[in-house]
């Protein structure tokens, strides 16, 4: 394991050297940012993705932008293959070898792993998965890029309240992994069902290897699911359209903003069927937005996405708030350090992301970001069709769009 770490932070320190450029930054500090990603475990296409993005990203911010403040990014990746005892060493790492001034974590299990070693070395640290219980108290250093599972749950059973026929209250069944990650939407489904008068009928967990689906599909169909709203990555949302169609079971299928890659239109051609909802944060090629535009400089520059894909979107968002917290760090204090980029997030107030993102808001006992969603379908060509506006799930009237 430790040889794995080493040559992955050797091989991303040389690809940061090669690619980013190295003249002109003799006199320039060079800023850290370690990356534990899953780059070849299960679900790794979304990891891959990602770690492009920022990678890109960072590039981009070297290359046109001279760097923060004249300092250069440099990203160190290790390869955390889904295995959380991976990530936790590769942290360790970070913190007392490499000496990262910022790290960004991959999984929801991989998080929670990491946080007491993140906290005790104070480093500030985004989570790639937005799972909720990464800001249960302590929160110190911990942040997500954007609204967490929750708003997920919230938002797709806002929906489901808003579509529904008929006087019954909609029977909605929860299909996930039986991992951190899948269970995340559990407890915040269950107890806003209650609120907004939602019957959750059944959940049913698996692991994430599993390659059959029919026995969980058949215990949602008999108990008359009419919605079905699932937590796994893309290729088992592909195996969960295989099994509902041998079974001839046909509910509503929501998944949350993780339920799509490059690799999952590939995979699913013929099986989406334009049968996917999804809750989804961002920004979309047809928004039109500052902030798509800067991703779409980014596939023409690096060519290592040639259209939208919502994995390599979350990379440059990630990213893009990282850089935004090297430069506040810059200008508050005239110092990018782990201390002074923790305290810049922590000011953040509504800091806009040209329309990629919802505007972020940190604060030293909120370090949620934003809690703003929507939903959309996922169209069989590979692209997204907005259902709703923005809205706060629980808060705002949900606005369905013709």
């Amino acid at each position: 394991m430790r040889a794995r770490i080493a040559r992955g932070i050797v091989i991303g320190a040389i690809v940061g050297l090669m690619t980013l450029g190295g003249a002109g930054w003799a006199a320039a500090k060079v800023i850290k940012v370690g990356a534990a990603i899953n780059m070849t475990g299960p679900a790794s296409s979304w990891g891959q993705f990602h770690a492009r993005g920022q990678q890109d990203y960072f590039r981009y911010v070297n290359e046109v932008k001279g760097g923060v403040g004249g300092n250069r990014i440099e990203m160190l990746l290790v390869d955390t293959a889904y295995k959380v005892p991976e990530a936790v060493a590769a942290v360790r790492k970070f913190a007392v070898q490499e000496k990262v001034d910022m790290i960004a974590t991959w999984g929801a299990g991989e998080g929670l792993a990491a946080k007491p070693i993140i906290q005790a070395h104070k480093i500030p640290t985004i989570n790639y998965s937005t799972s909720w219980e990464i800001l249960e108290s302590p929160i110190d250093y911990m942040y997500l890029p954007f609204g967490s599972y929750k708003m997920d749950c919230y938002a797709i059973l806002d929906y489901i309240r808003a579509v529904h026929q008929g006087n019954a209250a909609p029977k909605v069944g929860l299909l996930t992994y039986n991992n951190a990650y899948g269970r995340s939407i559990h407890r915040p489904s269950r107890e806003y069902a209650k609120k907004v008068k939602v019957d959750i009928v059944a959940v049913e967990e698996f692991p994430p290897k599993t390659v059959d689906l029919n026995t969980e599909l058949l215990r949602l169909q008999n108990k008359g699911a009419q919605y079905v709203i699932m937590q796994m990555l893309p290729s088992a949302i592909v195996t969960t359209f295989k099994s509902a169609d041998r079974i001839g079971y046909n509910p509503m299928f929501f998944g949350t903003w993780t339920s799509t890659d490059p690799d999952f239109f590939r995979l699913g051609k013929g099986l989406i069927k334009d049968r996917l909802l999804m809750q989804f944060p961002g920004g979309l090629p047809l928004d039109r937005t500052p902030g798509i535009k800067v991703m779409e400089e980014l596939w023409k520059r690096y060519k290592t996405v040639n259209g939208f894909d919502a994995s390599y979107w979350e990379g440059v968002v990630v990213g893009m708030i990282m850089e935004r917290a090297l430069l506040r760090a810059h200008e508050k204090f005239g110092r990018i350090d782990r201390e002074t980029i923790n305290k810049a997030m922590e000011s953040f107030q509504n800091e806009d992301f040209g329309g990629l993102v919802p505007n972020v808001t940190y604060t030293k006992n909120n370090h949620g970001a934003s809690f703003k969603a929507r939903i959309v379908r996922v169209q069989e060509n590979g692209s997204y069709t907005p259902l709703t506006q923005f809205f706060v799930p629980g808060k705002e009237k949900i606005r369905l769009l013709k």
